[in-house]
């Protein structure tokens, strides 16, 4: 079964402050840094923040059958303000599902505001349909909101482009 979730968020920022984050490492320093009930910790496998690097990211005690996941950036893109990152091992698989695959994009509303879409793409196991209710994309939009919250105040060094 396949299936996707969508949020999306107006945020009174720019365009290029808000990827300054999410077109980075930083994105995940700051997840775990603003928001330490979602995530505990995030390790660099390998990669400096482009197409192939690897994450394992590792969730704070207490989210049932979720210790870590490794997710690679199969997209980034500085000119259009897109990011995918997939899914390759950890316990998002073992729990059954076939892939998971977030993408973030920001776009501009004008000078000082945009749009952040976050979607999640899923396939899961037939024998696991219970996993569907399990995807939920409150902490990418409680993220969103931290991440327009710190480029705002912290006026971020723009993202190359």
């Amino acid at each position: 079964m396949k299936g996707s979730k969508v949020h999306e968020l107006e945020a009174n920022v720019p365009a290029s402050d808000l990827w300054a984050v999410y077109g980075t490492l930083r994105a995940a320093e700051l997840l775990r840094e603003l928001l330490p009930h979602v995530l505990a910790k995030v390790d660099l496998i390998s990669g400096d923040g482009g197409v192939g690097t690897i994450l394992e990211l590792i969730f704070p005690p207490g989210i049932p059958g979720l210790q870590s996941y490794k997710e690679k950036f199969v997209e980034v893109d500085n000119e259009n303000y897109v990011k995918e990152t997939e899914t390759i091992e950890g316990d998002l698989l073992k729990l059954g599902f076939l892939s998971y695959m977030v993408r973030f994009e920001v776009t501009a509303e004008g000078p000082t505001s945009s749009i952040v879409r976050t979607t999640i793409e899923y396939e899961i196991d037939d024998a696991h349909p219970e996993l569907e209710s399990k995807v939920s994309t409150a902490a990418l939009a409680a993220a969103a909101e931290k991440f327009a919250e710190y480029a705002k105040e912290k006026k971020v060094p723009h993202a190359a482009t």
